[in-house]
């Protein structure tokens, strides 16, 4: 796929030409929304361990989506809602996250490489040993996010939130744009200098 139609959304999977345990992707997501509106109907959605990957879901609500496992390598999920949803080692390589609401999200162990993250809300997401090498987080929120051990490497973080971030054990060092990102107070940017 060339750049222009990654940048128009080229070669997506609709949500009616993906299956997953027998059913249309479309199906499970109509029974989560009765199961997110509180309706005895609805089903909360397993995904887990579904290849996902470049599916269209911009704009999808996906909170409490259990996604574990799943590959979403490619997938445009630009300003989805995945509160509190699933994705613990979920492959989100090259994925497109921009806006998407990731509050209270567990992606820990999951691989962000080389994903489109810039303006997402991560509060109080669990990114524990998550891949982020090469991927966008310009003006991204961290606040209150669990970073622990996460590999930043190539990863741009220019106006990114990480006040009042879990920061043990990560290096700055190989990351870009740490300059402009709001870090701790008192934590030290590579170079050397506080903020």
């Amino acid at each position: 796929m060339g750049l222009f139609g990654a940048l128009k959304g080229g070669n997506l999977r609709s949500l009616d030409s993906i299956r997953h345990g027998g059913k249309r992707l479309s199906q499970i997501l109509e029974a989560h929304a009765l199961f997110i509106r509180g309706d005895e109907k609805g089903v909360r959605a397993d995904l887990s361990g579904a290849d996902l990957s470049r599916a269209d879901l911009a704009k999808a609500k996906l909170n409490y989506v259990n996604f574990q496992g799943a590959n979403l390598k490619g997938a445009n999920l630009r300003e989805a809602r995945l509160a509190s949803a699933d994705l613990n080692k979920t492959n989100l390589q090259q994925a497109d996250l921009r806006k998407a609401d990731c509050t209270e999200a567990n992606l820990s162990g999951a691989d962000l490489s080389e994903a489109q993250c810039g303006g997402v809300e991560f509060f109080r997401a669990n990114l524990q040993g998550a891949i982020l090498r090469k991927a966008d987080f310009g003006a991204t929120n961290f606040r209150e996010a669990d970073l622990q051990g996460v590999d930043l490497e190539g990863a741009n973080l220019k106006t990114a939130i990480l006040r009042e971030t879990k920061l043990e054990g990560v290096d700055f060092s190989r990351a870009v744009n740490v300059d402009s990102a709001l870090l701790p107070r008192g934590h030290n940017r590579p170079g050397g200098s506080k903020n």
